[in-house]
């Protein structure tokens, strides 16, 4: 019995064990040990036992788990020494200096922007794996996926470490081929000019499109499926992208599979409004495809943000157009109703701006086509995300909304964007047919003091002809939607081939312009300025000798834009319009007017082949018995009339054969533009065109015999190559004056050559 009672007390005191271990007593106090920089209290804060708690092992285990959750120290232990906690820390060393080794092709600015250590942080091997990974994804981004980066610490006195992250940046990884597999409408030749990522070419050495980068294969497969979508292809789809290394281990081959469809063209639209007190018969004007067209789908996105600003400007703010696309599948057409209904009532609570470091949130906030309270239209939303890109002063501009928590009809819509440089030093050399050898160079600063004002000085000096301008341009004048600036400008133009003068010039102008709409736009400008005909030559017309001194010009112009053009730079489709006027007599000498009109069209007749015709005309007269200045006059030829010489079409002097200049002109051009075989990005085009126009009399010397001028249609052909080159545009046109006067002086090579670099 003895033995029996002796055990059941054993058992007792082993099962009270594991509850007297959790509860041994109260903790009197809580000694902090090894810490240099972080203060005492600051480490009990994150602890989650304090003194005079009961001991508790789950307290102290979440304690630790805190401590090394802060990122402050290396090491942490605790435990109990009799009634009080001991807690012993390492700290985590802090950054003196942080250094990139062995990078070549990334700069210094490049990793730092990508990296998230700086100088007096705290360190941790944590953060140091996340900058090494950041730093790959960055070289790998610029097609080098043999980098390798070890971050080295380098120990200092007082805690304190210099890290350097010892970079080998390896060979680039090219893209060696491009396959297509599925594709039978479209050649592979064809698509591989669609995409960004090109096969490596030795021409591509001052481009990374031939270096593999998976963010760019990720975009290629959004560009083929806009271009199948733009060009008929209804159900076009990629089914996948694929980049293998080549087994050299040195390049990948890029493999697409993509299912085409059936080809579509549009069939019937309509418009199915929902909305009361709406006739959608009204909208029909702006159901602008054409049965029997192909199907594009980005005029399909055209068409909804056409109705949906249409409905705006009628009142209704909230509407959701929704296009329903109907495959009749039989006759290959597509049949398109657009449902027109009353979105939901939400409306925009604020406009949160980040990544801006230089430019200010007023820039940013002003190309918005919505402001805080207004009703949240995602058609505007699309149209200012596209107005910020086209500032040009950011790498990367993205627009989301997000639900407000504040109400449930309220959104915040988000901005993000990534700046880069804005100024541009230059430098230049060049030559033409018409100015001959020029020197040039140029400075301008786009976003001056990050405000989106645009600064610019730019001088020439050529053999013909020495320039100088400095400018500025505030875009959003008094903080309107009206731009306002300046100009000073000097300019020496030697005339002797031409006209057997030299012309001086010197001024100064005002300007202000405004869009009435989005492809409407208006500008004023007033200019003064000083012109000079000197250095004419003893055996020159006695029309131009008579023109010798110097003449004054205050003078107001406008000038009303209609562009309708699918690019400024480059179009394809579209047209553009333009009228100007300018009044000459606000003082100063000359008393004149001039009225020039412009138009272009251009027709996309194939894929890269594109027609685009052209006209020019303008009129000047004087008025209060003043005579038009020689230097204002118009004359044809080089750039305005090819295959002629500059200033080859023009009245002129029968004795000297000096151009004298004609009080009216009209010109006109039919050129198609066409890809001459050759890889696209090199930059090179060709072109046939024809030219042709007409010159008037020069002034009051109109019955003079002395004078050989005629109005009669002068016309050339020629063909003409161009090169986007890496140094600037070239120009080559060879062209044969087909009707002409005896007096006219033609010219069978017309060349322009410009560098920057």
């Amino acid at each position: 019995m003895g033995l029996l009672r002796n055990t059941a007390v054993l058992v007792a005191v082993l099962l009270a064990m594991p509850a007297w271990a959790q509860n041994m007593g109260s903790v009197r106090q809580i000694v902090v040990q090894g810490n240099q920089r972080v203060e005492v209290e600051t480490v009990k804060s994150y602890m989650a036992i304090a003194e005079g708690d009961p001991y508790s092992a789950d307290r102290v285990d979440r304690s630790l788990k805190t401590l090394f959750n802060t990122g402050l120290f290396a090491d942490v232990s605790i435990r109990q020494e009799g009634e009080a906690l001991v807690v012993r820390v390492v700290e985590n060393p802090i950054i003196n200096r942080i250094a990139f080794e062995g990078n070549n092709r990334v700069k210094d600015e490049q990793l730092e922007t990508e990296t998230q250590l700086r100088p007096r942080v705290v360190y941790t091997r944590t953060k140091v794996q996340n900058d090494v990974k950041r730093i790959l994804d960055l070289y790998r981004r610029n097609g080098r996926f043999a980098a390798t980066v070890e971050p080295k610490l380098i120990q200092l006195e007082q805690n304190r470490v210099d890290l350097a992250y010892e970079i080998s940046e390896g060979e680039p990884s090219y893209v060696k081929r491009i396959n297509f597999v599925g594709n039978r409408f479209y050649r592979d030749s064809r698509l591989r000019e669609v995409l960004s990522t090109k096969e490596e070419r030795w021409y591509r050495f001052l481009s990374s499109d031939d270096t593999y980068d998976p963010d760019r294969l990720t975009y290629d497969r959004e560009l083929l499926r806009r271009y199948y979508l733009k060009h008929g292809f209804a159900d076009f789809r990629v089914v996948s992208g694929v980049a293998e290394l080549t087994p050299d281990r040195g390049g990948f081959f890029l493999t697409f599979t993509v299912e085409e469809g059936e080809r579509y063209k549009f069939g019937t639209a309509t418009i199915n409004a929902n909305l009361r007190d709406l006739d959608g018969n009204e909208l029909n004007p702006l159901l602008t495809s054409v049965p029997g067209e192909w199907y594009n789908a980005d005029q399909v996105e055209d068409i909804v943000q056409n109705l949906t600003d249409a409905l705006g400007s009628k009142g209704f703010a909230f509407v959701d157009v929704r296009p329903q696309v109907n495959r009749d599948r039989e006759n290959k057409v597509i049949n398109i109703t657009y449902d027109v209904h009353e979105g939901p009532r939400v409306y925009v609570e604020r406009i949160d701006i980040t990544g801006n470091v230089r430019t200010l949130d007023k820039v940013i906030r002003r190309e918005f086509r919505l402001v805080e309270g207004d009703a949240f239209n995602t058609a505007k939303v699309r149209r200012s995300r596209q107005r910020i890109k086209d500032l040009g002063f950011f790498d990367k501009a993205e627009v989301t909304n997000i639900p407000s928590d504040s109400a449930p009809d309220r959104t915040i819509i988000k901005v993000d964007v990534q700046e880069k440089s804005t100024g541009e030093l230059s430098f230049g050399v060049g030559w033409s047919t018409v100015v001959g050898p020029l020197v040039e160079a140029s400075i301008r600063e786009r976003n001056l003091l990050g405000r989106g004002q645009d600064l610019k000085l730019s001088s020439s000096l050529g053999t013909r002809r020495t320039s100088a301008e400095l400018s500025f341009t505030e875009p959003y004048f008094l903080d309107r939607k009206l731009s306002a600036g300046f100009d000073i400008f000097g300019l020496t133009r030697k005339m002797q081939r031409e006209s057997s003068y030299d012309h001086n010039t010197m001024g100064a102008a005002v300007r202000s312009g405004y869009y009435i709409h989005d492809n409407l736009r208006q500008d004023v400008r007033y200019q003064v300025k000083r012109d000079q005909v000197e250095n004419v030559d003893d055996d020159a017309s006695i029309f131009v000798r008579e023109q010798m001194g110097t003449s004054s010009t205050s003078s107001i112009q406008q000038t009303l834009t209609w562009d309708y053009r699918d690019s400024r730079m480059e179009p394809t489709e579209g047209y553009v319009f333009k009228i100007n006027n300018e009044l000459a007599g606000l003082g100063g000498s000359q008393k004149w007017m001039r009225n020039n009109l412009s138009a272009a069209q251009y027709f996309q007749l194939d894929e890269q082949v594109i027609l685009g015709v052209s006209g020019t005309a303008g009129i000047i007269s004087g008025f209060a018995d003043e005579k038009v200045r020689i230097t204002e006059r118009y004359y044809l030829g080089g750039d305005s009339l090819r295959g002629f010489a500059n200033s080859g079409v023009s009245p002129r002097d029968k004795s000297s054969g000096d151009a004298l200049g004609g009080m009216w002109q009209a010109t006109g051009s039919v050129q198609v533009k066409f890809p001459l075989g050759l890889p696209e990005e090199l930059g090179f085009a060709g072109q046939a065109f024809t030219d042709f126009g007409s010159i008037g009399s020069t002034e009051d010397y109109a019955n003079s015999a002395t004078i050989n001028q005629a109005s009669s249609l002068r016309a050339s052909v020629g063909v003409g190559v161009t090169w986007k080159s890496p140094m600037g545009p070239v120009a080559l046109d060879l062209a044969v004056p087909v009707m002409k006067e005896s007096f006219d002086e033609d010219e069978f090579f017309h060349f322009n050559f410009g560098t920057r670099f």
